[in-house]
């Protein structure tokens, strides 16, 4: 059975040089759930995976892994599994033979290489060199790592990116079975889209600070968008208010944030008042991660190294 394996984020910031990418940056990744780290290229996802890792020294605030700093784990690898990056295998190697010798530095015993190529559809392609593998295929191998180890917590950067549709319906069921597990999942994007269907979770990051910190379905309670019209457009405005909504007036009417059509319509209804208009005009929820991610232009230069 997985032992729980919350990875926690506490009061992190970090300094390269004159360049703050992280700042008071606090969330947690809980077990038996997918956790996603969104955020634009250079927000700080990378930074704050890293020292999860042990990667990176934090400048102030801890990053950590069932209470424990990554290098105070014992045997680590039984732990967190992690991959940061596609492009960490030498191009003359075999998958395979990376695999193999990961298992021997991190005292894993060989027969789960097989079994982790297997899980991660790479049994055909082991004995082939990296340097002939897909973006897609180097994906795999890197998650095929962080398995290795069986670990409790998985920590992923980017794991999406370079797979073909069918690869991402194959990652997105995986990630969901191994967190149905009681594992953690952590991992980062930079494009809400892509896993939208994967996360329970979003924590979503801008210019090293944290700006949204919840479950997906709090994230789509903020996208729904209503336009609604009454004779009586106050008594619906009051109404409206006092069933939960953000109601923001127009001249063409009342914006209604919070609640979808039926439920703006039931309001009414229930408080006797006729409707002279209603309809759907949300924006999507890609359009509020946008929004909460705004304005970075010059946030790559926050990222440093990573």
């Amino acid at each position: 059975m997985t032992t729980p394996t919350p990875l926690v984020i506490d009061s992190l910031t970090k300094v390269y040089g004159e360049v703050t990418a992280l700042r008071d940056v606090s969330f947690t990744a809980e077990p038996g759930r997918v956790t996603g780290f969104l955020g634009p290229n250079g927000a700080g996802k990378t930074s704050t995976l890293r020292i999860l890792l042990g990667l990176n020294r934090p400048t102030a605030g801890s990053a950590l892994i069932d209470g424990q700093r990554y290098r105070d784990l014992d045997r680590p690898a039984h732990r967190v599994g992690g991959s940061l990056s596609a492009d960490v295998f030498h191009p003359g190697r075999s998958g395979r033979a990376h695999l193999a010798a990961f298992a021997l530095a991190a005292g894993i015993d060989r027969s789960r290489v097989d079994t982790v190529l297997e899980q991660v559809g790479l049994t055909h392609a082991a004995r082939r060199a990296v340097g002939g593998y897909s973006l897609g295929m180097r994906q795999r191998l890197g998650l095929a790592s962080a398995l290795l180890g069986d670990p409790a917590a998985l920590v992923l950067d980017e794991p999406i990116n370079g797979l073909d549709p069918d690869g991402i319906r194959w990652m997105r069921s995986l990630l969901r079975s191994l967190a149905a597990e009681g594992r953690t999942v952590l991992l980062s994007s930079h494009v809400l889209g892509e896993v939208q269907q994967t996360v329970d979770d979003v924590v979503v990051i801008r210019h090293g600070r944290i700006v949204f910190d919840g479950t997906l379905d709090e994230l789509e309670a903020g996208t729904t968008r209503v336009r609604v019209d009454a004779s009586d457009r106050p008594a619906l405005a009051d109404a409206l208010t006092r069933a939960g909504a953000s109601v923001e007036p127009g001249a063409a009417g009342l914006t209604v944030l919070g609640l979808d059509v039926a439920r703006t319509g039931e309001v009414a209804r229930d408080a006797g008042l006729a409707l002279t208009h209603l309809s759907n005009e949300g924006d999507g929820l890609e359009s509020v991660f946008l929004a909460l991610t705004a304005d970075q232009g010059d946030a790559a230069a926050e990222e440093g190294a990573a």
